[in-house]
């Protein structure tokens, strides 16, 4: 069982933990011309998840797909700290309820130290409901973005 806390960013995620999110964004996307991304740090430093989650959302150039359909979901495991970012398109479309309730369901799992399981189904359920939105188009859609875990500090 994955158990982050008090872990350095290099060893925050085992490798078959990666794989396991990699195919989790891949599932996803496969109905979607949405692209997701999950960015796993070990400490949030200044500031709160959200601020950070935008950062790393603009420094990664997340807002520069064609549909402005982008999604970050963002961990800061020893500060137990989580958010997710979402793209104008993609926001306005979905609206704050949407996005809360996604946090919720994160946090659930990760109180009973589900964290692999708790960002998969948070994969899966933002996929979902880009599927609506942003349908997968087999003659345009290209994957943007890379489906690799990025970890931080």
């Amino acid at each position: 069982m994955w158990n982050p806390f008090k872990r350095s960013a290099d060893t925050l995620l085992t490798a078959s933990d990666k794989q396991l999110l990699v195919e989790a964004i891949q599932l996803a996307e496969k109905s979607t011309s949405g692209e997701i991304r999950v960015y796993v740090e070990s400490k949030l430093g200044k500031g709160d998840a959200l601020s950070r989650a935008t950062e790393i959302f603009f420094k990664h150039k997340m807002n520069e797909t064609k549909d402005r359909n982008a999604v970050l979901v963002y961990v800061a495991v020893n500060d137990k700290k989580l958010s997710i970012y979402a793209d104008q398109a993609i926001y306005e479309k979905m609206g704050i309820e949407f996005w809360y309730s996604q946090v919720q369901e994160m946090t659930g799992h990760f109180k009973s130290m589900n964290y692999v399981q708790g960002i998969s189904t948070v994969i899966n359920e933002i996929g979902q409901a880009l599927s609506t939105h942003f349908p997968y188009d087999g003659a345009t859609d290209t994957n943007e973005l890379s489906d690799e875990i990025m970890i931080g500090k």
